[in-house]
This record gives C-alpha cells, structure tokens and sequence, in this order.
C-alpha cells in the first residue's frame, strides 16, 4: 500500500462535472480515499508536479499477448482477422495473462475485462483460470473474467460445411481441423462457469477476479445455449458479456435469422437485464439501442478496434441520446496497439463530441464512459469508480504534469483541456489500484518486467516457428477465400437455430 499523503499539483476529481482544484494533499487509508484537502502551500520540491485522476475502466478485452500487426493480421475486416489470432501456439497462461495485464495497467487502467475466447490448452482449464487470477493478483488489477461459450459456427456465420465446401480444397481439412466447432452440451458449459467460480472462491481471488458467463455472440450460440445462459444468470446472479452487432455482416446475418430484431430476442430470453454487457454494438439501430437502455445493459464501445478492423463506427451519440450506459473497451486493439487507454478516451471524444457547435457527447458523459461505468461490467452488480473522494476505493493514476505541460504559458490552463489535448501513457507517473502502488515511473511493480516476460515467450515461440508458419500460410489463403464468400452472402443460408 502507498504510505503517506499524496501531494499534487493539480486534481480532477470529477472530470467533466466539478472544475479540477489546484495544490490538494490525498490521503489514503485501507484501500480507500480518506481526505482531499487543499494544501497549505505549493506541493514540494524532489519530484514531478503531479495531476491526480481516477483510473481508467476497460470495459471489453481477451487478454492476449501478440497484437494483431505481429501476426500479420494488419488491415483484415474482423472476419478474417479471427483466423490468425491461433496463429500463436499454446503458452503458459500466467505469462499471457501477465503480460497484456502489465500493458493495460501502464496505461492507467485499473478495472478491466477479460472475455476470454483464447485457451491455451496445455493444462485443465480451471488451472489455466486460476493462472490468469494469479497474473491478475500480481499486476494488481481487478479482472472480469468470462468464460467464453459457444456451440455453432466455427468458420463463419453459418454451418462449417457450407463455408468448407466454398474454400479451395487445398486447406478445407486443415481448416476444419482448426476452426470448425465441437459443440459440447449446454449443461457442461455452464458447470464449467461454476467450476471456475468454485476455484475464485476456495482460492481466495474474489477480491480480483469475477467470474462471468461469456456467450461468445449470438449467430456463434445456439438458442438452447443462450436460453440455458439467460436462466444460469437469473439463477446466480452472475454477469453476461457477450459480442453483437460488431460488423455490417453480422447485421445482415441478424437481420435474416432473426427477423423480429436481434434484441428483442435477446429480451425474450431474459437476456437483455442489468447484468449484462454488450460490447461493439457498432451496427444497432435506434430501436436496439432504446430497448437496450430501458432493460439497463451496458454497452462496452471499442472504437480503435473497430477502425482496425473496418467494422464500422459505433453511433455513440445515439446511444447516449437513448440513454444508455456506455463504457470503453480497448478489445486489444488500441489506436498504437499499446493498450494506452488515455490515448482511446481521446479518440473516442474526437469522434463523438460533436461537429462545429453541436455537442453529442459532453465531457461528463465521456468520464462515464472512459472510467465510470466500466467497473460494473467487470465486477458486476453495483460496482463504481471514476471518482476521487472520502470512502471511494483508491485507483488513481498521477501524471506527470510538468511533462503535460511542457509548454506552459497561461497559469490558468484548464488541467483537462491539456488532459484531452494530448495525455497519453508517457505522462503516467504512478497508477495506484486500491491503495497499492502498481505502476512507478513506467514500471508495473508486481511482476517481472514485461519485456522480460516477452522474452520467455519468444523462446517457446522459436520452437513452434514451422507450425506457425504453416497455419498462418492456410489462415491467408482462408482469409482470401472469404471475402467473396461474405460479399455473396453465403452466410445467411442455413443459420437458424
């Protein structure tokens, strides 16, 4: 835990809603906020001037350690870019976890989620949950953590057989070896959830992980599979996080199988409640979105990620129009692919703000967004952040103000006009998650340093090089094959169920 007072310059306590406060002494107890008082006279000298601000909230991320560029998947559309994402072969999970875990809390996030669609498979999967927990507990972040489920559509939208019989014939098997599903009954996916939930608890990681049920997306689960969901969740009162509506072909497929509106059938099912967070939502129209709104989900907007992958840009401003809570994911896609969640903030309030003298999007909102309501769908329930005062749990993040305002003129710079001009993760000088330091001077204090971390990995990697090499050759000329595939609308054939 940090000891002593925190002295800053500069304090945001309440972005967009309370004017910041200058030369403030934070003091922390427990965990916890305990005062923020004005201070006598100006911080002291033998450090940087600091600005003091929430921590940020990844409300939708996969934990995963090789960004796309590296794989070469640069410049796909989502559905040819899933492929390479197996490219990578098995590693240990620790270092996965721990690895995009550090990226995301030297960037200032605290809270963040972990839908994770990505097993590696070289040991039972409870035993690789618990070793995601551990990277968890040793970075020092909290962690939602979603077991992904699925049960139909391994290659496309629509039965493999019909997208293998529409690929050259040189790699349908080697493509139905690696993509095509194996369903395994609803029953046996629920009570894995309830094995990984066991093992949180007996394991003493409550305080950092929450285990939720996480339905890959709809048109990848059947009905009995999302109905089975709906009721588990009513049951326990565990959260939901699941894709939809991420691309303009998953609008067309929804449009087609589910002809009465994708949400209304999800609100059928009694899966549309507060308990639930749908991330993208890029391609929801107007009546989606007000019905999300009145049942209370939240929606996870992942902006980078969906220009990355040309999936389109999510109408913010009509979501909040209808009211509905909105928060920010990163998806491992961030605009540098470096998790730098200020630098996401940013461009989603350039995006969203408005043009000329119209607002769509206030800064108010934009808090909620960046950090606010992100912590309900990772830890569920009623779950908060977002705020510096007395009782509030102690994420802060501390930049460098002297390097924010490196060019310093007027005396009476608004703090978050420089904050949204241009912070970024360099200017991070400390980020602390519930108290305890987890970031000092760039460097996450918990773990060995990624780099480090990176370096073990790369050495498993040179011994996988031939296979991965083989698969990615397939992936490309899958990825080829695909795209007269989805421009034909093959996908909409045989998809109901």
């Amino acid at each position: 835990m940090h000891e002593g007072p925190l002295d800053c310059a500069w304090l945001l306590a309440d972005p967009g809603a309370q004017p910041a406060q200058s030369d403030v002494r934070i003091a922390l107890e427990g965990g916890l906020i305990q005062s923020v008082v004005p201070l006598a006279d100006e911080p002291g000298a033998g450090g940087p001037r600091l600005l003091a601000l929430p921590a940020l909230a990844n409300a939708h991320d996969h934990a995963r350690t090789f960004r796309s560029a590296t794989l070469g998947a640069f410049g796909q559309p989502l559905e040819s870019w899933l492929p390479f994402l197996d490219v990578v072969p098995g590693m240990d999970p620790y270092l996965c976890a721990a690895t995009s875990f550090a990226r995301s809390a030297r960037h200032g996030v605290a809270n963040l989620m972990v839908h994770y669609t990505r097993v590696q498979g070289g040991m039972a999967y409870v035993d690789e949950a618990e070793a995601v927990a551990r990277a968890a507990r040793d970075v020092g972040v909290r962690i939602g953590f979603a077991i992904a489920m699925r049960d139909r559509h391994g290659i496309a939208y629509c039965d493999d057989a019909t997208v293998l019989a529409a690929l050259r014939p040189g790699i349908r098997d080697a493509v139905a070896e690696r993509l095509a599903v194996r369903p395994v009954a609803p029953l046996q996916q629920l009570a894995l959830v309830d094995d990984v939930a066991r093992m949180v608890e007996e394991g003493g990681h409550g305080e950092h992980m929450t285990v939720q049920y996480g339905p890959t997306a709809v048109q990848w689960c059947s009905t009995p599979l999302l109905e089975a969901i709906a009721q588990a969740s009513a049951d326990t009162g565990r959260p939901v996080h699941m894709h939809l509506l991420e691309t303009r072909y998953q609008r067309d497929w929804a449009d087609a199988n589910h002809p009465g509106g994708i949400v209304r059938f999800l609100d059928d099912i009694g899966l549309l409640t507060p308990r639930l967070t749908l991330a993208h939502c890029a391609w929801a129209r107007p009546e989606d979105l007000a019905l999300i709104a009145e049942r209370g989900a939240t929606i996870a907007v992942n902006t980078s990620s969906n220009l990355g992958l040309k999936s389109g840009i999510a109408p913010v401003p009509e979501m909040l129009k209808h009211g509905c809570r909105v928060a920010m994911g990163l998806d491992g896609m961030a605009f540098d692919e470096d998790d730098d969640a200020l630098r996401e903030m940013r461009l989603a309030y350039s995006l969203h703000r408005g043009w000329g003298y119209d607002t769509t999007m206030t800064r108010e909102q934009l808090w909620a967004f960046a950090s606010c309501n992100g912590p309900r769908s990772v830890g569920g329930g009623l779950a908060s952040g977002g705020r510096i005062a007395p009782g509030a749990a102690a994420d802060l993040v501390l930049l460098d103000w002297d390097a924010l305002d490196d060019d310093a003129f007027f005396a009476d710079t608004d703090p978050l006009d420089l904050l949204l001009a241009r912070a970024n993760g360099s200017h991070i000088a400390k980020v602390l998650v519930g108290g305890r330091v987890v970031v000092d001077a760039g460097r996450v204090q918990g773990i060995t340093s990624p780099p480090e971390l990176l370096a073990r990995m790369r050495s498993v990697l040179a011994a996988n090089t031939a296979g991965a090499t083989s698969w990615r050759d397939t992936v490309k000329a899958l990825a080829d094959d695909l795209g007269p595939f989805y421009r034909r609308g093959q996908m909409m054939g045989g998809c109901c169920g």
